[in-house]
């Protein structure tokens, strides 16, 4: 190893070639060995476009002009084939469902040193041992499709860390991961950097990454860094609009502006009794030659309802959610969707009532452009053209992506990519909106800002989001369902459920500082706000 750092970037510019604008402009930084850098900044701001500078994916797999220098241990890496960088960067990417090839979690998590065509013994030895440190043995011999995202996450990562690179390259790592895995993932991130490693983590959930004391941050914003430094000078540097900080950051620079219009907004009254929108009665399922995932679910969803679903990975979240939209047909018991059993009606049928935002946007989007992608699902609905037209205008002006029509939506980022997501089942005007992630991927700004706005919209009857985040609970939610092995641990108020922190422990939830900050004030507030609203109390 020489004594160059292990990474160098010299005023890289980067325009794809189907943008008119650069997407990263004169952009330079260095890593040192055993370093841990935060990138931040909005969705869109040049993030990912980074990375996959760095990764050599652009220019040999995203084309496009490309200027600037990168240099791995002093040597530039421009006419370097794309297995010589892969061996010195490992990178997880933001969506796994995009980075994982095998049908096994041992297949998968070996392919890489396959490739490099490593003894056996060696490749079991290194296989195991990555497996082990992210706890994910016992998921040895799944099949990978069967996994949850967060169980997804953590296996792209095995296969990343069994290849042992010298600079570790995280695009959102903790996306998709329930908060003690998250935390899990960061103490061992800085296990490995103590030990040598490089690290640079791409993550809106700054919070979280503070904990484990990053050496440097860069803040990104239109392509364009703000700020590259140590960072105890981030707070200063960027909008605590935008940037998810430590509530007590928020609330002490909040206090200096003028209060919020609206402080927070009011919970909509949960449903009192009467015919549920969704009624599960004694729901079991399990997949096929498989143990079962649910046990014996009672849930009701009422009119006025705003639920947040929260549990560990794999507490069987999702496959709670698609039983509700006819994906899943329970093993035993039944799902009612307006009086009717799902066992009856199509999933065709049930988008009428129910709109559903898969947690990976891969899953959903395949038209060439935005607008068509917006538009094909109220076109299947029957929705007159005109009516469409109306139904796409608001439904991107909700997500902050009025200007991207025309845009092909898997060449967007990963954070807009769900949001055209979201859109595409806001367009739809279905009455009960149902979201798996909403907040992956996303900055502080615009999910705050599409969430405000969905709750807004009148045509709604209930709003139900599966989040890992557990602050989108706190600011939004009337109701709180935590999973936990398949079954429904705690059902009511968040003000309720979310001050018991054994019952939190159980689900592998971790009190954020803003729910802190809220329950100390919740004598004074009677009610959960968020932290801009919090400095003026």
């Amino acid at each position: 190893m020489s004594g160059n750092p292990p990474l160098i970037v010299q005023d890289l510019t980067f325009r794809y070639r189907d943008r008119e604008a650069p997407s990263i402009r004169e952009l330079s930084l260095e890593l040192a060995a055993g370093q841990v850098l935060l990138v931040a900044g909005a969705s869109g701001c040049g993030k990912t476009t980074l990375a996959r500078c760095i990764n050599g994916l652009i220019p040999r797999s995203y084309k496009g002009e490309l200027t600037g220098r990168i240099l791995l241990d002093g040597q530039e890496t421009a006419g370097w084939p794309l297995a010589r960088i892969s061996e010195r960067i490992g990178t997880v990417l933001q969506d796994p469902e995009r980075q994982i090839l095998g049908s096994r979690v041992v297949n998968e998590v070996a392919f890489g040193l396959e490739n490099l065509a490593l003894p056996r013994r060696e490749i079991l030895e290194r296989v195991e041992r990555a497996m082990d440190h992210l706890g994910i043995g016992h998921l040895r011999d799944r099949e990978t499709f069967s996994l949850s995202g967060g169980e997804k996450q953590k296996v792209a990562l095995a296969g990343v860390l069994a290849m042992r690179p010298s600079i570790l390259l995280l695009d959102e790592p903790l996306a998709s991961l329930d908060p003690v895995s998250a935390l899990e993932t960061l103490r061992l991130v800085r296990q490995l950097v103590d030990e040598g490693m490089a690290v640079i983590m791409i993550e809106h959930r700054v919070e979280d990454v503070l904990k484990i004391r990053p050496d440097q941050a860069l803040f990104l914003q239109e392509g364009q860094v703000r700020y590259f430094g140590r960072v105890d000078g981030l707070q200063a540097a960027v909008d605590y609009r935008q940037v998810k900080l430590p509530a007590s950051m928020i609330i002490a620079r909040a206090a200096s502006d003028p209060p919020p219009p609206s402080a927070a907004p009011r919970p909509r009254p949960a449903g009192g009794p009467g015919e549920p929108l969704v009624a599960f009665e004694g729901v079991r399922f399990a997949y096929p030659n498989g143990p079962d995932v649910l046990h014996d679910v009672d849930l009701r969803i009422q009119r006025g309802d705003v639920i947040a679903v929260l549990g560990a990975n794999g507490a069987g979240k999702t496959t709670l959610v698609k039983h509700a939209i006819g994906l899943h047909k329970p093993t035993a018991g039944r799902v009612l969707v307006g009086g009717r059993d799902t066992r009856e009606l199509s999933v065709a049928q049930i988008a009428g009532t129910l709109g559903y935002v898969f947690q990976s946007p891969s899953h959903m989007l395949f038209a060439p452009t935005v607008r068509e992608e917006l538009s094909f699902g109220p076109a299947n609905l029957g929705h007159p053209p005109a009516e469409i037209e109306k139904e796409v205008h608001e439904a991107l002006e909700i997500v902050n992506l009025a200007g991207l029509e025309e845009d092909p939506p898997l060449a967007l980022s990963f954070g807009q990519q769900k949001r055209v997501s979201i859109a595409a089942i806001l367009a739809m005007r279905s009455k009960i909106l149902v979201m798996d992630e909403p907040t992956a991927g996303q900055d502080y700004w615009n999910y705050m800002s599409f969430m405000d706005s969905i709750l807004e919209i009148p045509g709604f009857s209930a709003v139900l989001f599966i989040t890992h985040d557990v602050d989108m609970a706190v600011v939004y939610a009337n109701r709180v369902l935590l999973v936990d092995g398949g079954r429904i641990a705690a059902d009511g108020r968040p003000e309720a459920i979310l001050s018991d922190t054994g019952l939190l422990t159980r689900c592998r939830l971790v009190p954020t500082s803003l729910l802190q900050a809220n329950l100390d004030r919740l004598p004074r507030t009677g009610r959960f706000l968020r932290a801009e609203a919090l400095a003026h109390v």
